[in-house]
């Protein structure tokens, strides 16, 4: 039933088919190959030259002399296959009027239905050829049927005995065609395949970047969370500090604790949907509810890598200070994602991990010589597993309006750097925020 209503769909879209594939002149070019460039083209331009002065000599030759028009008719046929390097559907026009006249040129001479001869079935055949790689399968057969009614009046009773050039024409005419047709459906074929390809690849690009804004916004809630927690807390010990507060202060010190409970409710319900989609690994390894890690833990850090066999070193320029907890956190993970990227793709090269603290901002470069052995898997505990790479980086560092560099040295090794920028917290406030 299915396949009837297919065909039925088919039949219907034919008409339309036809009138734009066959019933038009417009320009659709012949492109060039990707190694030989133009020169298939010329050859081409060549062999259509050599074909029309052998239909020129076959048709003298039969006719001696030959009639002026005979000389036009052949023009035409030769000028056919150039012009569908460009305009197939309008050179397979001009082949087939051509041939049609030649052929009734021909048998008003003799006084008897004549097929083709040699040189107009080589120059037609290839022009079907060159419509069949431009045009739909329906097309092609509508034009491969079109050009068969032209040397079917050969079959004629009293016919002169050419009858078997008209048989190679049919056989000719119909290779051509199949032969072009299945050229087209496999470019067809092998176009819709880069182009799915290339879809697939975005939509992979783009879940990897949705994934990855999800990881940061997880991270980012409990800190955020943590926060809301300490302006509750502050708020509810408030009115305790103060001698005899007024109720006004009162109310509103009652309102902001309110408002601060119901975002952490809130912020909780949403970190609630994140972490429901988490990685797997993540959740065995009890990531979800492990407190987010800063530069303080960058030691245990180096030590669980060095531990799987990578020589890594630590320098620290400038005087260590509290940063906001985004930015240490951004700073940290970016620091596991390199190493981690140095552990899979530069095995046995030694990296450096240096951190630059400056006045109104953070540097951390991470770089790591030529891989020494093959690749080897990241063990466990010394990143997350899955993570984006450079991609994660890069998220994390725009969030803060940073700047990210990562590129190959040139001995062969690697080189991250990223700007993070870090303004002096205020006085008053804490490692901890509070």
């Amino acid at each position: 039933m299915r396949d009837a209503t297919r065909w039925e769909a088919a039949l219907r879209q034919a008409p339309d088919i036809l009138r734009a594939e066959l019933w038009t002149t417009r320009r659709d070019p012949l492109p060039r190959n990707r190694w030989l460039n133009w020169l298939p083209h010329a050859h081409l331009v060549l062999l259509a030259v050599l074909l029309g002065i052998w239909d020129m000599n076959l048709q003298q030759h039969a006719m001696d002399p030959a009639p002026g028009g005979v000389t036009l008719l052949v023009v035409a046929q030769t000028a056919a296959p150039v012009l569908a390097l460009t305009r197939p559907a309008a050179a397979w026009w001009l082949s087939t009027v051509a041939l049609m006249l030649s052929v009734a040129l021909t048998s008003s001479h003799f006084g008897a239905p004549w097929p083709w001869n040699g040189g107009e079935l080589a120059l037609h055949t290839l022009v079907l050829l060159l419509l069949s790689l431009r045009v739909r399968p329906v097309a092609a057969a509508t034009a491969l049927g079109v050009s068969l009614l032209t040397g079917l009046g050969a079959l004629a009773p009293g016919g002169i005995p050419h009858a078997p050039t008209l048989w190679v024409g049919i056989a000719a005419y119909a290779t051509a065609t199949v032969i072009g047709a299945s050229l087209r459906a496999a470019r067809v074929s092998r176009t819709r395949l880069v182009q799915q390809e290339e879809l697939t690849a975005e939509e992979r690009a783009r879940r990897a970047l949705l994934e990855e804004r999800g990881r940061i916004a997880r991270e980012l809630h409990d800190v955020v969370a943590h926060h809301m927690s300490v302006i509750s807390i502050q708020a509810q010990v408030a009115p305790h500090l103060v001698e005899n507060p007024s109720p006004e202060l009162r109310e509103n010190l009652a309102g902001i604790r309110q408002n601060a409970v119901d975002a952490l409710t809130e912020l909780r319900r949403v970190l609630g949907v994140l972490r429901g989609d988490g990685a797997a690994g993540d959740a065995a390894a009890g990531v979800r509810h492990a407190p987010q890690p800063t530069l303080d833990r960058l030691g245990e850090l180096l030590a669980n890598v060095r531990a799987t066999g990578l020589d890594v070193t630590a320098e620290t320029v400038g005087e260590a200070r509290p940063l906001s907890p985004g930015t240490e956190l951004s700073a940290y993970r970016i620091v596991q994602e390199a190493l981690s990227n140095a552990m899979r793709h530069a095995s046995g090269a030694p990296a450096a991990v240096a951190i630059h603290y400056q006045a109104d901002g953070l540097t951390v470069r991470i770089t790591n010589a030529a891989a020494t052995r093959p690749a080897g898997r990241v063990p466990p505990g010394t990143a997350r597993e899955p993570g984006h790479g450079l991609l994660g980086m890069r998220e994390r560092t725009a969030m803060l309006g940073g700047e990210l560099a990562a590129g190959p040295t040139p001995d062969g090794g690697w080189d991250v750097t990223a700007t993070l920028p870090a303004p002096l917290l205020s006085t008053i406030q804490t490692k901890d925020g509070s």
